[in-house]
């Protein structure tokens, strides 16, 4: 009996970590995995309102925080007036603050989150060191140097499926450089 005890200890020693290490973003060997990217926005009035303006960003590309902080100051938005009446800054910051990278279970929201010191709230999603980080070897050039793209806040310039909250590498196309690969 004892030898069954502690043959079953070490085993769960051993195996525990293992099994903690499968689970953090990809699930128990494929069970409860964590989807690839960000959540599609699916709400029509941040949309249409945000929408109008710029890419649509997906909340969870930025913390509840951020969102917030956001939707508090939209009479000065980046330089630009987008205040709306009371009722579609409480339901868009609703939409938002439910669908925030630190309250979904998207795999790349997870790691946005992850990476933002606590406490910080950056507006700005290119301000985010998980993005940064994935974003470190582009030159340049081929982005503020480049027309067609402007800066890293175009998202869907190069992410092809950037709408469908799909940001992996195999479907990056720059324009006017083709396919991006590191």
């Amino acid at each position: 009996m004892r030898r069954t005890v502690l043959g079953f200890l070490l085993a769960g020693g051993i195996a525990l970590p293992f099994q903690a290490a499968l689970a953090d973003d990809d699930g128990w060997f494929g069970f409860g995995k964590r989807r690839p990217d960000v959540a599609p926005v699916n709400n029509t009035l941040y949309a249409q309102e945000c929408g109008a303006c710029h890419f649509a960003y997906q909340p969870g590309l930025l913390p509840a925080r951020s969102w917030q902080k956001l939707m508090a100051g939209l009479e000065d938005h980046f330089g630009e007036n987008a205040e709306l009446d009371a009722e579609e800054v409480r339901r868009i910051t609703a939409y938002l603050v439910e669908n925030a990278a630190d309250r979904s279970d998207y795999k790349r929201s997870r790691k946005m989150a992850r990476s933002i010191p606590a406490g910080a709230a950056p507006l700005r999603i290119t301000e985010v060191p998980y993005f940064r980080r994935e974003h470190s070897e582009i030159p340049k050039r081929v982005v503020s140097g480049n027309p067609k793209v402007g800066s890293l806040s175009n998202c869907d310039a190069c992410h092809t499926r950037a709408q469908d909250g799909s940001f992996e590498e195999g479907e990056i196309n720059i324009p006017g450089y083709g396919r991006w690969e590191d």
